[in-house]
């Protein structure tokens, strides 16, 4: 996600969960090779298991990236075929690539034999108002046969390339979840990873039974506490945190380190304040760490002025759902 997922956000998820796979930003082929590399592709060590992922379509470049992403340590290389912003269709890449699975094909191949990643595609269920099954099951088809693909991230909504915004184009093209759940009855031997309206940990445990994977978003982004449960549930293993006052002190040192890096902690800061949503106090939580005022004090003081905004129940509250 675009200006969300960026290297502070990733470090605060991992805090949450040990075990979900996180993604990066998407980062062009052009950023990264005409661009400042380190940049784009630093990252810390906590974050694994993380996968980055690249926007763009000329096999070459897609190739000279995965080796860039090999070389820095990434777990998984994945290829944006989903994004329909009008930029994105300008510069040839996102989900305007559905439209030229052979050159998809083609792309993933040249990442394939670059490297020894992963090579991944997150993609649409079609394009435009075209709402044939035959045209995502094909897209699969061809990348798998020709480019040997054999992992697919799909969001359950058609990109309508013209006409909507970005955001409209998350909301108004209708879910079809089941067109995913019949990719994973068509290719059982892929593994498919739905994606889109998903959020709760019901709605995932529901897509589990048809698919090999959930990809959350913005759920996850403006939830974050909803993370904590995942490695319990899904994954079989403790909890990383005990609740979420453990998870602020581990970003309160995190951003001490930043700091000290010559980074300014509130870029950090920005992507915990749904931390304590819905708890009392949770406003003026996240008022007192986006006061511009404040941002000559070191994170520890912002975080000890923070905490006395929420109310002795919340606490309570918080202690108990961590404990769930």
């Amino acid at each position: 996600m675009m200006d969300w997922t960026d290297r502070h956000c990733r470090f605060f998820h991992r805090q949450l969960t040990r075990h979900a796979r996180l993604y990066t930003e998407m980062v062009t082929t052009g950023a990264l090779l005409h661009g400042d590399v380190p940049r784009h592709l630093d990252f810390n060590t906590e974050e694994h298991p993380v996968a980055l992922q690249l926007g763009g379509s000329e096999p070459e470049d897609l190739a000279r990236c995965a080796k860039l992403a090999e070389r820095w340590g990434y777990d998984e290389v994945n290829l944006n075929c989903g994004c329909p912003s009008a930029r994105v269709q300008r510069g040839a890449f996102g989900a305007c690539l559905m439209a030229e699975p052979e050159l998809v094909a083609d792309g993933v191949m040249a990442m394939r034999d670059a490297c020894s990643l992963p090579v991944t595609v997150k993609h649409r269920i079609g394009i435009d108002r075209t709402e044939s099954y035959g045209f995502v099951r094909d897209f699969v088809g061809t990348l798998h046969q020709r480019g040997g693909c054999e992992v697919f991230i799909v969001h359950a909504r058609n990109a309508w390339l013209q006409g909507l915004s970005p955001k409209e184009n998350r909301e108004l093209p209708p879910l079809r979840h089941e067109l995913v759940w019949r990719l994973k009855a068509d290719f059982p031997q892929l593994t498919i990873v739905v994606n889109g309206g998903i959020g709760t940990d019901e709605q995932i445990a529901l897509h589990l039974q048809h698919v090999d994977g959930v990809m959350v978003g913005r759920h996850a982004y403006r939830e974050p506490w909803s993370l904590a449960g995942w490695d319990g549930r899904f994954f079989g293993a403790p909890a990383p945190v005990p609740g979420r006052a453990e998870a602020e002190a581990a970003m309160v040192r995190y951003m001490d380190r930043m700091a000290a890096q010559g980074t300014p902690w509130p870029y950090a800061a920005r992507h915990m304040l749904g931390l304590h949503n819905g708890l009392p106090g949770a406003r003026r939580w996240r008022q007192v760490w986006s006061d511009h005022k404040l941002e000559s004090l070191g994170p520890a003081e912002v975080s000890a002025l923070a905490r006395r905004s929420l109310a002795p129940q919340g606490e309570a509250a918080a202690g108990l759902t961590a404990a769930a």
